[in-house]
């Protein structure tokens, strides 16, 4: 087709033009034609050709009534010429009926085209048999449609593949030189990126007589480039093709649209990404208990959310004077510890700005600190070399910052800034947590060992050792407690209890209590009596829904029995060397205050054997019942080392790392153990 003729449909959306193109001007049931000013066949298709007797090839370059003359049909030849000048002159479309030289009756279709490119007048021609009129119309209605929306480029190439015929709208695009175009010359506007492999599918589809279809960038007449979708389709007589027909098409909107789309999708899946690790941070710092949970908590976020090799939290002393900088173990140390706010550290500029603070490599640091000695010292000391550093603050106020740091030279993308702010305001509030946990938990536990023993009284041929653990998720007080005491009678009394429930109801009513039995005991200190006096001392002034068990006893020394009351509480623990560790039997009565005869249990407490209290969070826990923790006491017990046996204290300390071995701490660990040495050891204490 020569480029005079090419006439380009306007720019569509999709892909599919080029396919409907080809259908009619190959495969549709009608045939078709172009004709130039000098009413000679610029493009045929085999239809129409065998209209006129002739092969495509031999009808390009032809008028319809030479080709109709040389066929004999010069009443044909005459109708045609006329058909071309109604419509040359009136501009409107000319139909008419044609018998071919066979003697098959045609509907013939005249119409004028215009080129959007040069406004010069062309005419198009639709030929269908008579029978396929009303197929004519349709297909001349889409092939009009088609020819009329432009922005297309429609070229040619010879069989071989080689630009055969000048295509101007190329050229006005490209700036080529018809020259420069011919030939494979058109390679020469593609990108040198897209060249080679254009030209290796082109070559391809000539070689396999297969359909071209190809996207690359176009070299436009202004020096940049454009997206153009090139698809071509080869035309062939019988066997052999002819030439092929082709289309360029700019689709420069369609794949920037394609990039939008994939940049806004990166984005949204970067979004998306950080809301999830923002959401991990947080859920991971809401079970940060201390500040040192909080500090390992951040250095793991910052190396997953955006790559940082170490993290600093860093915050003001006590008297807000100073910072101070906090690690997980083994990290490098800043040279530094702590440092004023005028310190030349990114962390110190952010609360002292109270805005981010951010250098992507050293130079930036010592343009920030204007050459600092403690920012060269930074750098020399440190593997850092780009910081992020974010104020933090709770309800207004600053707390100290998150400090950032990477051991290469990095830029911070606003999505990751971003990022690092919500960050820094999650860091805030943990830390706010954390703190307030640290100060109650401080006050917790020396409110506890206020109400405890601060040591065990010292009695001869006794050994008495108490041990006690707070749980690690509590920061109020506990209810457990232990005592023990010498009587004017030269026994020793004991006692473990556990006050349910926490906080000050809690520890006001162990108070009580201890001091209750310890009044009750000097005046009558059978164990039967002192639990039925705290049965009314109970129900005069504590609440019901304070249930409170214990277990109290008294031991002499010198003949070595001991008389015990379990108000509710779980059995005692023997250790009776040789003969095996055991449970107390017996039934404990009821909870104080619950009224009901109070009885006791007496036995006989043999040298060397050691009798052992305990609350219920020794042996129950989320994950173990009361029943199977008691087993486990007793088989825990009977594995004890000889030392341990031999030794209270030990003995207590063995017992807490075996039960609690494997388990989360939950709850307190009070225990309390009497043991009557053998003789010869007695006089050590």
């Amino acid at each position: 087709m020569s480029a005079e003729t090419s006439i380009p449909p306007p720019r569509i959306e999709g892909a599919e033009l080029p396919d409907a193109v080809k259908s009619l001007l190959t495969d549709a049931p009608v045939g078709f034609a172009l004709v130039d000013s000098d009413e000679r066949l610029t493009t045929v298709n085999q239809r129409l050709a065998a209209l006129f007797g002739a092969a495509p090839a031999q009808c390009l370059g032809r008028t319809p009534a030479e080709l109709l003359e040389e066929a004999g049909d010069p009443a044909g030849a005459a109708a045609q010429r006329a058909a071309l000048r109604a419509v040359r002159a009136g501009g409107d479309t000319v139909r008419e009926r044609f018998r071919a030289p066979r003697g098959q009756v045609w509907d013939l279709t005249w119409f004028p085209v215009t080129d959007p490119d040069t406004d010069e007048e062309r005419v198009g021609l639709i030929a269908a048999p008579e029978h396929e009129a009303a197929v004519a119309r349709r297909d001349e209605r889409r092939l009009r449609a088609l020819l009329q929306v432009g922005q297309q480029i429609v070229w040619a190439a010879g069989p071989g593949g080689e630009m055969h015929e000048d295509c101007p709208q190329w050229r006005s695009l490209t700036g080529q030189e018809p020259e420069a175009y011919l030939g494979r010359g058109w390679l020469g506007a593609v990108h040198p990126d897209d060249r080679t492999r254009v030209e290796r599918a082109w070559d391809d589809a000539v070689l396999d007589v297969t359909p071209f279809d190809a996207m690359f960038r176009v070299r436009t007449r202004s020096g940049g480039y454009d997206h153009y979708r090139a698809r071509a389709n080869p035309i062939k007589d019988g066997t052999e093709t002819v030439e092929w027909i082709g289309t360029f098409v700019d689709v420069t909107t369609e794949r920037e649209a394609d990039e939008l789309r994939q940049r806004l999708n990166q984005q949204l899946s970067e979004a998306a990404m950080r809301t999830a690790r923002l959401q991990k941070a947080t859920s991971d710092l809401a079970e940060a208990l201390t500040v040192d949970d909080v500090v390992n908590a951040m250095t793991e976020i910052g190396r997953s959310g955006v790559g940082a090799d170490r993290a600093h939290v860093v915050l003001f002393d006590r008297d807000r004077l100073r910072l101070r900088t906090m690690a997980v173990e083994h990290t490098h140390p800043l040279p530094r510890a702590s440092f004023s706010l005028e310190h030349p550290d990114p962390a110190a500029r952010a609360v002292a700005d109270q805005a981010p603070c951010l250098a992507a490599n050293p130079a930036e640091l010592r343009a920030l600190f204007e050459d600092a000695p403690e920012a060269d010292e930074l750098v020399g000391t440190t593997p850092e070399r780009s910081w992020v550093a974010l104020p933090m603050s709770i309800a207004g106020r600053t707390i100290g910052a998150l400090r950032l740091a990477f051991t290469a030279p990095r830029e911070v993308t606003d999505e990751e800034r971003v990022f690092l702010e919500a960050l820094a305001g999650q860091c805030a509030l943990a830390v706010g947590r954390a703190q307030l946990y640290e100060r109650e938990h401080d006050t917790a536990q020396a409110l506890q060992h206020s109400l405890l023993p601060e040591e065990l009284p010292e009695v001869r041929g006794v050994r008495l050792a108490a041990y006690y653990r707070s749980g690690s998720q509590h920061v109020q007080v506990g209810g457990d407690w232990y005592d023990a005491f010498p009587l004017p009678d030269g026994r020793v009394a004991g006692v473990l209890g556990d006050v349910m429930g926490k906080g000050i109801p809690a520890a006001a009513g162990m108070s009580r209590i201890r001091n209750a039995l310890r009044a009750l005991a000097f005046n009558m200190p059978e164990p039967a009596d002192v639990l039925t006096g705290l049965d009314r001392m109970f129900a005069a002034t504590e609440g019901m829904d304070q249930v409170t068990t214990l277990v109290y006893f008294v031991l002499d020394p010198v003949t070595g029995q001991l008389d015990l009351s379990n108000a509710g509480h779980l059995p005692p623990l023997v250790v009776a060397g040789s003969a095996g560790p055991s449970l107390l039997e017996g039934e404990p009565d009821t909870p104080l205050g619950v009224t009901a005869p109070r009885g006791h249990h007496k036995f006989f407490v043999q040298p060397g054997n050691t009798v052992a209290l305990y609350s219920d969070g020794l042996v129950e826990n989320r994950k173990r019942s009361v029943a199977s923790g008691l087993d486990e006491l007793v088989r825990v017990a009977a594995s004890a080392p000889p030392e341990a046996v031999g030794d209270p204290q030990q003995m207590l300390e063995y017992l807490v790392e075996s039960m609690l071995e494997g388990y989360e701490q939950d709850d307190d660990v009070t225990l309390l153990a009497v043991q009557l040495p053998v003789i010869d050891s007695a006089s050590e204490r």
